[in-house]
């Protein structure tokens, strides 16, 4: 079983995707992390040393070399993975794809908390995060809409939640 988490910086990839990991027995990856450790540099630093675009190379590269390579996993992507290159289609047709779809205002709150750790927001004030969020989210949307399974993060339950990752897709699905 191959599980890609989707959603916005700050929607519970990397807590739920632990969580599972552990109640599945399977290996739990963060896109983001891998990176890092084979570019011996933080993501803030790839941005800035060799900008964005070469980062969402490595991040294709890196995201097909785990699916390639592994059999099983839970895999918190980066808010902007689906975004570029097919990624949504290439996670679709490799394992189920997640999106954590979580509150504007809960995205703020827990971002307000998180921002020195988040260098894409660490500039941004408190008065304009949420506008940033709602124009990132619109921007993200359709690529997110892709996920094979959509979960509202703040009901969830990791007992509601391992039924729907289990659960084949119908017909009228």
């Amino acid at each position: 079983m191959k599980i890609f988490l989707i959603g916005f910086m700050g929607s519970g990839k990397t807590h739920w995707g632990r969580l599972l990991a552990e109640k599945l027995a399977l290996p739990f990856l963060d896109l983001d992390t891998v990176i890092v450790a084979k570019e011996g540099k933080s993501v803030a630093e790839i941005f800035s040393g060799k900008g964005e675009e070469y980062f969402r190379f490595k991040e294709k590269e890196v995201l097909e070399d785990i699916a390639g390579e592994r059999e099983q996993f839970i895999l918190s992507c980066g808010g902007g993975t689906p975004c570029f290159f097919n990624n949504i289609e290439f996670m679709k047709r490799s394992g189920k794809v997640v999106w954590l779809n979580t509150s504007i205002d809960v995205l703020k709150e827990r971002l307000l908390k998180e921002r020195m750790s988040r260098p894409l927001i660490r500039e941004i004030g408190d008065g304009e995060l949420k506008l940033y969020i709602i124009r990132k989210l619109g921007e993200r949307r359709m690529y997110y809409e892709q996920a094979d399974v959509m979960i509202n993060e703040e009901s969830i339950t990791l007992e509601k939640l391992i039924p729907l990752l289990l659960k084949e897709p119908t017909r009228d699905e």
